[in-house]
């Protein structure tokens, strides 16, 4: 028999899969340090395997609805951190070049605060 799924648990099953995703690509594609050092993080090395860690443990942690707001709060700090470093420099190209840039930060900002709020 089919079950109902909740908007709350859909955002939960997308953003984990969005975060799953991208710590895996942080994590198994060899030479990931290149976009860290090229936006100036300090120890590329360490920041790819850290954050990579976190959005894997953050995501796996929202898929299976465990500690969902908590969890919440790291990748916030990972997408501000995002969206400083590699979309407002697109500002100086325009406002619609960095709409259209950061178009995933922010959806997946305002996703994590529905998941950190609720």
């Amino acid at each position: 028999m089919p079950r109902n799924i909740s908007s709350y648990q859909l955002i939960r099953y997308v953003v984990g899969y969005v975060f799953i995703a991208s710590a895996l690509m942080k994590l198994v594609v060899a030479d990931f340090t290149g976009p860290f050092s090229n936006y100036g993080v300090p120890y590329p090395q360490a920041a790819v395997l850290i954050v990579g860690i976190t959005e894997l443990i953050c995501g796996v942690l929202f898929v299976f609805n465990y500690y969902v707001k908590k969890a919440a709060i790291p990748l916030l700090v990972i997408i501000v951190a995002a969206l400083f470093l590699t979309k407002v420099p697109v500002l100086q190209a325009g406002l619609l070049e960095f709409a259209f840039e950061a178009r995933l930060d922010i959806v997946m900002f305002f996703l994590l605060y529905i998941l950190w709020k609720d």
